[in-house]
């Protein structure tokens, strides 16, 4: 076997030690890495950097994996050719923690040119600093400047190659894949889901009023039930602002968020969250006055933004898609006031999949079977941070998580049988329309907070044969009806049941029990 090929499938072990190696800088200040994409900064008039990427999103058609694809003599050349790269060009190395939890912690050797020290800050600023002196599990190089964009990763070896592209987003999601990947070795799933806490009071205390909450300690807090949920759905599609709305809830109650992207559900009903310093979040449209704690992070000079349209003077426009409407922003935990300081979720309690299909209820509650479908259709809208050349088309994807490594039908079964085990209520969340009528952010507020308390009553729907809500406190329900609003509704609901179908029919490990349970 030739070098080169042996160095591409054991690429860690060729790699410059960057402690030792004359061509590395090994884990630079901020300030510095800051410095060494200054000539491709604009700074906003926050006093924080801006940069524009040529790549404006991932590249999942040009992304392969060695376990669900049949790597060749051109991969592992390519793999080889980066390693090399990164032994004769000028690099930065940076060391950085992806989780927390005592079984789903990894350190993460990132290595990048050093003219694009931009795409190491962002790195630096979404997970944190190492804790404790361990070697690397996973290991990226992203080589902006090459003739062709591919991403290349080898799952067992922890190591991911990234060419072609100088998207932030290649960078994050080459540790959190593997972050999930590995999560799935140890018996749970990882999942592309928001984690939030919710603290409600119990039902033997009636207000929160004064003498009531000085009785309540913030961190052992009697008289509050804690709920933990998720929230499943692919970027854009309203995952971070769900996770992060306080769901207008009054002290001593709260809701927390404590991940925003990627968490890992594990067999004992905990979940491991994943980027412990910073959010990687979407910016276009972004408003003061509909998400103040979003705005205020991103206009801190801590965050940095990315494709967002800054003019010369540092002046910056959220609502404007000069570059794309996929633009980014870095923010830090600390300044979210929504975000909590833990990570790690200690119970799971309620997942929700968030679709906008307007043959859909505006809230479902599903048995486990029924989850796993819904896990297995992944319906959402396309959105720009997919595919800006698709947005707003109907879309499934597995889990909404494009970054499943291995068997799609065998993450169902898992998730299946998790969600059983550990007595979990499933709900499909509807924030698009149904039919012609639109569901608001205020009506979507109200489905929550009432799940989260327990005072929805229950029905069947005869139109789409779901449990869906018959009463919510607060709410008209009978506005959202299927039947009523849907034009067309049988002929429609056979259609889209058809296509069903189809969608599950092509995964073959895919238990038997979980296809007949399709709605």
């Amino acid at each position: 076997m030739s070098k080169p090929l042996m160095a591409a499938r054991h690429p860690s072990s060729a790699l410059p030690d960057p402690e030792t190696a004359e061509n590395v800088i090994y884990n630079p200040s901020l300030e510095r890495l800051r410095s060494f994409s200054r000539d491709l900064e604009t700074t906003t008039e926050f006093g924080s950097p801006s940069y524009v990427s040529r790549e404006r999103s991932r590249n999942a058609d040009a992304t392969t994996n060695a376990i669900d694809h049949e790597f060749d003599a051109e991969d592992e050349e390519l793999i080889a050719d980066v390693v090399q790269f990164a032994a004769d060009a000028e690099m930065v190395c940076l060391d950085r923690q992806v989780g927390r939890h005592p079984d789903n912690t990894y350190v993460c050797r990132f290595y990048v040119p050093k003219s694009y020290g931009r795409i190491a800050l962002a790195v630096a600023k979404l997970f944190e600093p190492v804790d404790g002196d361990r070697e690397p599990d996973f290991y990226t190089v992203q080589i902006p400047d090459w003739e062709d964009v591919a991403v290349r990763i080898l799952p067992e070896a922890g190591f991911t190659a990234v060419v072609g592209s100088d998207y932030t987003g290649e960078a994050k999601k080459s540790f959190l894949r593997l972050f999930m990947y590995y999560a799935k070795r140890q018996g749970g799933l990882g999942l592309h889901a928001g984690s939030k806490r919710v603290r409600l009071l119990t039902e033997d205390v009636e207000s929160p009023d004064d003498d009531v909450g000085e009785a309540i300690d913030a961190d052992d807090a009697e008289g509050l039930e804690t709920i933990g949920q998720l929230f499943l759905g692919l970027s854009g599609t309203g995952k971070s602002t769900l996770t992060a709305h306080g769901l207008w809830l009054d002290e001593p109650e709260d809701a927390t968020m404590l991940q925003d992207d990627v968490c890992a559900l594990l067999p004992d009903g905990s979940v491991a969250g994943s980027e412990g310093q910073g959010l990687f979040v979407k910016t276009h449209g972004l408003d003061r006055e509909t998400e103040p704690a979003m705005y205020d992070a991103t206009t801190d000079e801590s965050a940095i933004l990315e494709n967002v349209d800054v003019a010369e003077d540092g002046t910056v426009d959220f609502d404007s898609d000069r570059y794309t409407t996929n633009g980014r922003a870095i923010i830090q935990r600390e300044e979210l006031s929504s975000a909590g300081e833990d990570i790690d979720l200690d119970t799971v309690d309620q997942v929700f999949f968030i679709t906008r299909n307007p043959a859909m209820p505006p809230v479902a509650k599903l048995t486990p079977e029924e989850a796993a479908v819904a896990f297995m259709l992944g319906e959402s809208i396309q959105t720009s941070a997919g595919d800006p050349t698709a947005a707003g088309e109907s879309i499934r994807v597995v889990g909404t998580n494009p970054f499943i490594v291995g068997s799609e039908g065998e993450e169902g079964n898992r998730f299946r049988d998790l969600i059983a085990d550990l007595d979990v209520d499933c709900y499909v969340l509807n924030t698009g329309s149904v039919g012609d009528v639109d569901v608001g952010v205020e009506d979507t507020i109200t489905l929550l907070r009432s799940i989260a308390r327990g005072t929805v009553e229950w029905t069947t729907d005869e139109a789409t044969d779901l449990t869906v809500p018959a009463a919510v406190p607060g709410m008209d329900v009978s506005r959202f009806d299927v039947a009523s609003t849907l034009e067309n509704h049988e002929e429609r609901l056979a259609e889209l049941r058809r296509e069903r179908e189809e969608h599950l029919a092509q995964f073959s490990d895919l238990d038997d029990s979980i296809a007949d349970a399709l709605y």
